[in-house]
């Protein structure tokens, strides 16, 4: 693998690890997913959606974003889960 390309996965994984609650909000706030038999894909297709999130905020705002619009992104997954989790269906 490119090391540039190794190191920004690896730095990556740093962020996720240093974000704990913010993981434990978006898994409670798709309660839905918990009784999904296609977890592992749903994970997939939230994960993105986060590390979307995140960049867009870096990319439009050149900032990582508040807690509040955090919240407001969870909120939305909250809203639209039964599209999300039907998108692997």
């Amino acid at each position: 693998m490119d090391k540039q390309l190794e190191t920004k996965i690896n730095q990556k994984i740093s962020e996720v690890e240093g974000k704990p609650e913010e993981i434990s909000k978006l898994v409670r706030s798709l309660d839905e997913l918990h009784s999904s038999s296609n977890s592992f894909g749903h994970g997939i297709v939230i994960g993105r959606l986060y590390n979307s999130f995140y960049y867009q905020c870096r990319r439009i705002l050149k900032r990582d974003p508040t807690d509040e619009e955090f919240d407001e992104f969870v909120e939305i997954l909250r809203r639209r889960q039964k599209e999300i989790l039907g998108l692997l269906k």
